[in-house]
């Protein structure tokens, strides 16, 4: 049976030292029903020239100015065919097996709509750490409305070895299925362009799960991830993306965050606003243009929670115990498919369209 078509969509703005190697590392999977689609925002290095050597092997979209991640991501997609999105990050290094052992991963449960694997840190060099670190198995919030990724800079020793249900996945390299994200896009896209870069992956995987998809974590799946934004720290952060994070804080919990969540985690999510406020007043007055944008942004968050909350099916205990733990088991028949090896058992994800989403 023929394989089911992935098309990698990725970005490049002044990625120049990475592209090529990313490149040749998807030409170099396993899995060989692929496409690959790029789009360029406005690159002003060398990215445009080491794209050209691609041409005859992917699809190149150049804009005549930089849309930000999430706009130029909406772009990649609408221009792609398969029933698979890889999102790719330009500084991602896959391992051969990457693409194979998300698909295989995806199929074990037809309500699974994004798959991750196993990050690890890699160097701007893109050399591999002599001690290996885990960059991201997948995201996790917290209550006080913080998203971290999970079990970032711990050792890469044996922990996060299971296959398991996480609330979303890192779009550093993240794979979506096409009904998903048809189901779960509003009219500006898939991506919100509103956040420009910076916790759009998060708004989504939080979109997703109200709107009752899961994601699945396949620690068989490993690739090297140089990390620029680094978790709890904003040193060396250029100000621009520290602006933009703290709008899309805002921006994503107005068009997500239900009465109840909000009930149940008051307390700590308004403790950290204080001090993000109070972080931009006394310490970074180059992130108080977020309010600004956030105001700017309001009516279509609004417009577009409007859309979200109406066709939302995930009841309020199920959404909040992802604000308390990181991961949830797979289902007993599940975990045992996932650990016979060759293709996911028919029946197993059969058996579950009957079950409501």
């Amino acid at each position: 049976m023929k394989s089911a078509l992935v098309s990698v969509t990725m970005v490049t703005h002044n990625s120049g030292a990475f592209i090529g190697r990313c490149l040749d590392a998807v030409f170099r999977q396993e899995y060989e029903s692929l496409e690959l689609i790029v789009v360029d925002n406005a690159s002003q290095d060398e990215s445009r020239r080491v794209l050209a050597q691609y041409r005859d092997r992917i699809r190149l979209i150049e804009n005549d100015r930089n849309d930000g991640f999430a706009a130029a991501q909406n772009q990649a997609i609408a221009a792609s065919h398969g029933e698979w999105i890889l999102t790719l990050n330009p500084d991602v290094l896959l391992q051969s097996s990457f693409i194979a052992c998300l698909v295989k991963a995806g199929g074990l449960d037809a309500r699974v709509g994004s798959v991750c694997g196993k990050l690890l840190r890699l160097r701007r060099d893109f050399a591999v750490p002599i001690t290996p670190r885990i960059d991201s198995t997948g995201i996790y919030f917290t209550r006080g409305m913080r998203h971290f990724d999970r079990g970032w800079n711990e050792p890469d020793d044996g922990r996060f070895g299971h296959t398991e249900y996480v609330f979303g996945a890192s779009a550093a390299a993240a794979l979506y299925r096409r009904e998903m994200i048809a189901d779960v896009s509003v009219d500006d896209g898939f991506f919100d362009p509103d956040f420009f870069t910076y916790r759009e992956d998060a708004d989504v995987a939080w979109r997703a799960q109200l709107l009752g998809w899961r994601c699945i974590y396949a620690p068989q799946a490993v690739a090297h991830h140089v990390r620029r934004m680094v978790n709890g720290s904003r040193l060396g952060v250029p100000a621009i993306l520290k602006m933009h994070s703290v709008k899309n804080r805002f921006l994503m919990r107005i068009k997500n965050i239900t009465g109840d969540l909000c009930r149940r985690t008051w307390l700590p999510a308004t403790a950290r606003d204080l001090l993000v406020i109070g972080g931009c007043l006394f310490l970074e007055p180059s992130s108080l243009p977020a309010w600004w944008r956030v105001a700017r942004c309001l009516p279509r968050a609004i417009a577009n929670r409007r859309y979200i909350m109406k066709r939302r099916v995930a009841s309020d205990e199920y959404l909040a115990t992802w604000f308390h733990v990181r991961s949830r088991p797979l289902e007993p028949w599940i975990s045992k498919a996932a650990e016979r090896p060759g293709a996911a058992d028919n029946q197993v994800a059969g058996s579950l369209l009957t079950e409501p989403r």
